[in-house]
């Protein structure tokens, strides 16, 4: 049976204005980049979304290409068991594409995923220049627009681990604590992220500009493998340290988000170290040079947290359960215009359900109070991480 174009559907813009539909192809939609693209193009209401894989039959392809005014050719092969798979699953696709839309008298926008190995003379890179050499002549030929991506090494969601992918298999082994191999820490590559190649494809299907180009380069990221398998490393050892990434830099953001995905099912969740006492117990959630640390509190009815102060160190209350009076006061009353002999008390009361942010400032001793009947869960935000060699905490009764 002939597969069906998929188009976005919301039922609430049904009364409005009719969309203008864009017809595109995605060829190797099961692949790496193309389960990434589709199921992006998937969501978008102005597109009717033909996908093409090993496992469609050639005549749905002659249907695509015979509707389509955007093709994203994907499809290619990398690893084969024969090296003569390279020519047909590489240069071999992409002419039998050009030569049936030539034949259909038809002149589609396409937009082909190369590799920068184009510029080599291994069998794989010649198969990959003779695929840019076919669309150059099919611009050359019919006038359409059409464009070649030359990628370096891609990582993100979803890529196959222990394929071609050393990112993949970097992140899966080390995910479920399996060995990772490394014959040169020191050789570097460039890494290009998924979500940013996805973008670019997208962006094409809104610009215009017929005739035979090369796509400028997509921002990368060169890393040695050492400094790769570290960073990845340091993903598995959050859970125990709970050191976050530099999440400022998007290369670290999007390559903690690609470790988080080759995770076990089982091995979302993991527990914290919790320290309890007669008050109740405490546990540290995140922690970051950046931006100090997290932690979580249950509180019993009667009982009182802190009394003590701190000279840098500044902190956030959130109360997430219960009742709570916040109690705070300047050590140096005289600064603030008061009797030496006493400084003002400033209180809060906060409860769960409202979840109000208290700021406690440096120089103010500060306490918390559960008042309630019930438990006492509460939030803590520090800017800094706790230093056992510098805890700049000091003990005073509010």
């Amino acid at each position: 049976m002939l597969f069906s174009p998929r188009r976005a559907r919301n039922e609430e813009h049904e009364d409005e204005k009719e969309i203008i539909m864009k017809k595109v192809l995605v060829t190797g939609s099961k692949g790496f980049v193309g389960r990434n693209l589709c199921s992006v193009l998937r969501r978008r209401e102005d597109i009717e979304l033909y996908e093409f894989d090993l496992d469609n039959e050639p005549a749905e392809l002659d249907v695509a290409l015979q509707q389509v005014v955007f093709v994203i050719h994907l499809a290619g092969v990398n690893r084969p068991e024969d090296p003569k798979e390279f020519e047909t699953g590489n240069a071999g696709s992409l002419k039998e594409i050009c030569s049936k839309l030539q034949e259909f008298g038809r002149a589609p926008k396409i937009v082909l995923s190369s590799s920068i190995q184009a510029e080599l003379d291994n069998p794989y890179g010649i198969s990959k220049r003779r695929a840019e050499e076919a669309l150059r002549r099919f611009a050359e030929n019919t006038g359409a627009e059409c464009v070649i991506y030359r990628f370096k090494n891609l990582f993100g969601k979803w890529c196959r681990p222990d394929y071609n992918s050393v990112t993949a298999t970097f992140c899966h082994n080390i995910a479920n604590g399996l060995h990772i191999q490394i014959s040169d820490p020191a050789h570097e590559i460039d890494l290009i992220y998924i979500d940013d190649v996805v973008e670019a494809f997208i962006a094409e299907l809104e610009s215009v500009s017929p005739g035979f180009r090369f796509a400028q380069p997509l921002p990368s990221k060169r890393i040695s493998l050492g400094e790769l398998a570290e960073k990845i490393k340091s993903f598995r050892g959050m859970r125990t340290k709970l050191n976050l990434p530099d999440f400022s830099d998007a290369f670290e953001r999007a390559l903690y988000g690609t470790y988080l995905s080759y995770l076990n099912n089982q091995e979302f969740e993991y527990g914290l170290d919790i320290k309890t006492d007669q008050r109740g117990s405490l546990a540290e959630f995140l922690k970051s040079p950046s931006m100090g640390q997290i932690f979580v509190s249950h509180t019993k009815p009667g009982v009182t947290r802190g009394d003590h102060f701190h000279h840098t160190k500044t902190e956030k209350f959130l109360v997430l359960q219960g009742t709570a009076v916040i109690r705070f006061r300047s050590i140096q009353p005289e600064v603030r215009g008061q009797k030496s002999e006493g400084a003002e008390v400033i209180e809060y009361q906060v409860w769960g359900r409202e979840f109000r942010v208290v700021d406690i400032p440096p120089g103010y001793t500060h306490s918390i109070e559960n008042v309630g009947q019930d438990e006492l869960v509460t939030l803590f935000w520090a800017s800094e991480m706790f230093d056992p060699e510098k805890p700049d905490t000091y003990f005073e009764k509010v």
